[in-house]
């Protein structure tokens, strides 16, 4: 189905539900005619909410996806966070003896 067939039919079937739902719920013209345009132009805005959201999702499935760059490219990202982390460790190792240097020294320093 077209997505203009789509909107058509979901605006036709709003005005048949706001209709009865109108002779249901109101006891005047003005609120069959007030029920039945809100409720007609909700199922049309509802009904292109919908259709916008369907030709998304069949665009984002259309194009091709470069599986190899982005592997390479993560790769590339795993092995630097690798680098760096091997770096903080041996910076928080060199921190870590130097500070219980530090303890050493000021514990000496007090007797």
């Amino acid at each position: 189905m077209l997505g203009e067939n789509f909107v058509y039919f979901f605006t036709v079937l709003g005005f048949f539900v706001g209709t009865i739902f109108g002779i249901l719920k109101s006891f005047d013209a003005e609120g069959l005619i007030t029920y039945t345009f809100l409720i007609t132009t909700f199922f049309y805005l509802f009904s292109h909410i919908i259709v916008a959201f369907y030709y998304r999702t069949i665009v984002v499935k259309a194009y091709n996806f470069p599986k190899e760059r982005h592997e390479i490219e993560l790769d590339l990202f795993v092995k630097e966070i690798n680098k760096r982390e091997k770096l903080i460790d041996s910076a928080c190792r060199l921190t870590d003896a130097a500070m219980k240097m530090n303890n050493e020294d000021m514990a000496g320093q007090k007797l």
